[in-house]
């Protein structure tokens, strides 16, 4: 967490003032990386002074860019959640720092905002020149499947979802190579598409990594949460499939995959 102390004289009181920042907070890189351009986009117009969770992998190596430059902090603390964003974001004038940490801001609107930034000519080359699979991009006719499973497998669509899409995209465009990544790679359901298409290549890469090879396969099947939702959204040349919801096994913001142009399967 980050402080400026401020000491006032003559009676040595201590007033602490608490930044805005996304340090202190829950969820994993791609929460990180929606939370922290939600709170971005509200710091370039009021100038806010922000310390970013995972600031150099999201900024130095994926090529999203953070508003870092905001000089104002204050003494007040305003909650900022799903309810107040736009309220706060389009008022003329704010007084207080921000603590966003309880929210993950992935609601219809905010996740359009995020979507057209990203895919903003600067901000688009900005991702397409740091992604180290780079020359992949239109230039491939690949299959990428990215399957979450860990702590929620049981919440995953299950193997028989994969299949279709895969059967799916062969017959609508077929494709070169499947490639398939997971949190688990030895679960069943890895197992049974393997079976089917023992071709397929299981990938084993970083958070970061993961996100660039996919992003750049010409077509991506997707899992759900926040991490397919960002490979999604950063395949600027892909085809891109998400499963149909269901509505017990909603643990994310569906929103997050409310994106134009995504086929549903």
């Amino acid at each position: 967490m980050n402080y400026n102390i401020i000491f006032f004289s003559p009676d040595y009181l201590i007033k602490i003032i608490v930044m805005t920042t996304t340090t202190d907070t829950s969820g994993r890189l791609c929460n990180q990386i929606i939370r922290n351009l939600a709170v971005s986009f509200i710091a370039k117009k009021h100038n806010l002074n922000v310390t970013y969770s995972n600031y150099y992998l999201i900024s130095s190596q994926l090529g999203i860019k953070l508003f870092n430059m905001g000089t104002q902090i204050y003494s007040d603390m305003k909650e900022l959640n799903n309810s107040n964003f736009f309220d706060i974001y389009n008022t003329d004038n704010i007084t207080y720092n921000l603590n966003p940490n309880n929210s993950y801001f992935q609601t219809k609107e905010i996740i359009s905002m995020i979507y057209d930034y990203l895919h903003s000519n600067i901000i688009k080359s900005n991702i397409i020149e740091k992604n180290k699979f780079k020359e992949r991009y239109n230039n491939n006719n690949d299959l990428f499947i990215h399957i979450r499973l860990g702590d929620i497998a049981h919440f995953n669509p299950g193997v028989d979802y994969y299949l279709k899409a895969i059967k799916y995209i062969k017959e609508l465009t077929n494709f070169d190579h499947i490639y398939i990544t997971s949190d688990t790679l030895t679960h069943d359901i890895i197992k049974k598409i393997i079976e089917e298409y023992p071709q397929a290549n299981l990938i084993d890469y970083n958070e970061v990594e993961t996100i660039q090879f996919g992003s750049t396969c010409k077509n991506i099947i997707l899992s759900h949460g926040s991490f397919s939702a960002i490979i999604g959204i950063l395949s600027f040349y892909s085809n891109v499939y998400y499963p149909k919801i269901e509505k017990d096994k909603i643990w994310y913001g569906v929103d997050m995959f409310s994106i134009k142009g995504w086929t549903e399967l």
